[in-house]
């Protein structure tokens, strides 16, 4: 069977195979790159740990940084080899999304190319101010309260290296995913599945959920950092309910026109 734009379904595969090989190529050229600058990628990984850092300059200064151990042989290889390898896919990511975009196009009309771009865009917008959100404020305040936190004077905190990484990566990670939620209500909402007056009546339950939400990413029992990471969902879910709301208008007139 031959799609309009005259190749068959082992051509798209085909094409499909070329797309993928080029994008794990960029991510892997870019993580070979990122893994050779260890220096000015550790420095950056390791800020939130300074006390020069710009969140505890601006909340008053701290006056030392927290000693950050190793224990077994491997680690800080494998360490450097899973940061470069995230560095690698977020550097790669534009050059991704053009990839998938450039093959998916042929098969959308004109009217939809335009949406596709925009809702494209705007995630991958919303995803990097997630990522900023957690690094600049949501992670150092959780590194600095969970390093602190004793049960006792007679236990010490050691803090590894593998566990500072995998903290920053997961918090970071998951802020990235939760700033979709406007994107994620625009594309129920166009699907029919999602409206305006259903988030607005359940407005009360969904702050539930947000504080739910809020205390699973960060797991401190420090009011001032739940607020920081509620407040940000709570402002989202507004504007979700804002962009659904612009939405329904031109959804009504298209099932009209139909």
């Amino acid at each position: 069977m031959t799609s309009p734009s005259g190749l068959n379904f082992w051509d798209h595969l085909d094409e499909l195979r070329h797309v993928l090989l080029r994008m794990v190529g960029a991510v892997c050229v870019l993580t070979l790159v990122a893994f050779c600058f260890k220096e000015p990628l550790f420095r950056m990984v390791l800020a939130p740990n300074s006390p020069h850092f710009p969140l505890y300059r601006l909340l008053g200064g701290d006056d030392s940084a927290i000693s950050l151990i190793n224990t077994r042989l491997a680690s800080q290889f494998l360490i450097h080899m899973k940061v470069s390898c995230y560095t690698g896919v977020m550097m790669a990511s534009p050059y991704i999304i053009y990839q998938l975009f450039a093959f998916i196009s042929p098969a959308l009309y004109a009217n939809e190319r335009r949406p596709v771009i925009t809702a494209t865009l705007w995630g991958y917008l919303l995803f990097l101010i997630g990522v900023m959100l957690s690094y600049f404020i949501i992670f150092p305040l959780t590194f600095r309260f969970l390093s602190a936190y004793q049960v006792s004077d007679s236990v010490v905190n050691t803090i590894t290296l593998t566990s500072y990484v995998d903290t920053m990566l997961s918090l970071t990670l998951m802020m990235g995913i939760v700033f979709e939620m406007p994107l994620l209500c625009w594309l129920l909402s166009r699907l029919g599945v999602l409206s305006s007056t259903f988030m607005k009546s359940y407005r009360r339950h969904a702050i539930i959920v947000i504080l739910l939400l809020a205390a699973i990413i960060t797991p401190t029992t420090d009011v001032f950092t739940l607020l920081v990471v509620t407040l940000p969902m709570y402002i989202l879910y507004e504007a979700s309910i804002l962009i659904v709301q612009h939405g329904e208008p031109k959804r009504r007139t298209n099932v009209d026109n139909e």
